[in-house]
């Protein structure tokens, strides 16, 4: 009995830390296409290094996509000086921009959200199912 009840623990512990978590990367058509036809909810991130708000989003963005119910998001990132482009189609002006998609659709954006609770309402927009 007691080996059971390690064999248990050991593999609740193993799916703990296998839980799926928010990934991070740099923006392409290609990767926005396939996320949106698979109903996945995402986020656009137009960050630039140099800016001084950016710095302090991304890491409470990434701290509120690592935990549930928000951990389902892909979020991909725009970088705001190489991608004006993509800025353009978009209607983006200001770094610090996020927008939030449920599938192909915008349900969301907000520029120079730098809180938990701020961003954490924001991400709730494209949780809402997706039609």
């Amino acid at each position: 009995m007691k080996s059971f009840t390690r064999l248990l623990l050991l593999a609740v512990s193993l799916a703990a830390t296998s839980a799926q978590a928010a990934e991070f990367l740099p923006y392409t058509d290609a990767k926005f296409a396939e996320l949106s036809k698979a109903s996945k909810p995402l986020v656009l991130d137009v960050h630039a290094d140099w800016c001084p708000t950016c710095r302090v989003q991304q890491p409470m963005l990434k701290q509120v996509v690592s935990a549930a119910p928000y951990d389902q998001y892909t979020v991909l990132v725009i970088d705001y000086d190489s991608q004006a482009d993509v800025r353009a189609r978009y209607k983006v002006e200001r770094q610090s921009t996020l927008i939030v998609f449920a599938g192909k659709q915008e349900r969301g954006r907000a520029t120079g959200y730098t809180d938990q609770k701020s961003i954490s309402l924001l991400l709730n927009k494209g949780l809402d199912k997706i039609p």
